[in-house]
């Protein structure tokens, strides 16, 4: 699929009335596994990818080690990707812009941008500059609000909150609008309600189901990093149970095959 396909089919993935459901990824074995289970796209998760390379979350890993992750996914699967960028590497909306351009270069069509609950305008200048540049005025931008992250804002106030960064994200030119760890069914509709801005969640125990979501008019659910603990926890348990108690039940254990795998990766 071309570049331009590809973000026009992303694009169209967020719909009124259609909900896009995002397992997020870590590498290139993951995403192609992701892929082949039936995902309409590929998400990165900030999270599981930095683990994966041997770093914590929060831009800890260096770019150029995400943007060669992200060359790496893109060439071994053909649905749209987004990618986790997390605040863009910098507060300076010049150097967001090209960080979003290596990113988009690598083969991503999106990009997460978040404002961890610093002052709305520094997310709000960073969309409005990524939007003026025509290399990446396709690239769609998801402008994450922190504010149910426990970041600032007391939770009574929370909604109000992102209601208004919603608004503040949507007029600077934002294409959709992620709020991780909102899971109150009245907070969820309120926001989709009030935006005409695709809204994101994430998933998290005690939040609504997927068929209650798209009746709230919730248009992306992620899996953040769940997935990526998952499988890792996997391993940890197959691991102790060999340390601890000598058996290898649990190294088999799993659902793919080794050709299988290789099949899913052969070029």
């Amino acid at each position: 699929m071309r570049p331009r396909e590809s973000a026009e089919r992303f694009r169209a993935l967020h719909a009124e009335g259609h909900l896009l459901v995002l397992a997020n990824v870590w590498d290139a074995a993951s995403a192609r596994v992701v892929e082949a289970a039936g995902a309409e796209a590929i998400a990165t998760s900030s999270a599981s990818l930095a683990w994966a390379h041997g770093y914590p979350d929060g831009e800890r890993l260096p770019l150029d080690a995400l943007v060669a992750a992200v060359r790496e996914i893109a060439a071994v699967v053909s649905v749209p990707m987004t990618v986790d960028l997390e605040r863009g590497y910098s507060d300076d909306p010049a150097a967001v812009v090209e960080a979003v351009a290596r990113i988009a270069d690598a083969g991503a069509v999106g990009v997460n941008l978040e404002d961890r609950f610093g002052p709305p305008d520094v997310l709000a200048n960073k969309i409005r500059a990524c939007k003026r540049e025509a290399r990446i005025a396709d690239v769609f931008i998801n402008a994450r609000i922190d504010v149910f992250m426990g970041r600032g804002a007391p939770p009574e106030n929370a909604q109000g909150e992102a209601l208004a960064r919603g608004r503040t994200y949507a007029d600077a030119g934002a294409d959709g609008l992620f709020v991780p760890k909102v899971t109150a069914p009245s907070a969820i509709e309120a926001l989709a309600r009030s935006t005409p801005l695709p809204l994101n969640v994430m998933a998290l125990p005690g939040l609504p189901s997927v068929r209650e979501l798209k009746a709230y008019g919730v248009r992306r659910l992620s899996a953040g990093p769940w997935l990526g603990l998952a499988a890792l926890s996997a391993a940890r348990r197959a691991c102790v149970d060999l340390f601890e108690h000598g058996s290898y039940e649990k190294l088999f254990d799993a659902d793919l095959s080794f050709p299988a795998l290789n099949d899913l990766l052969a070029r």
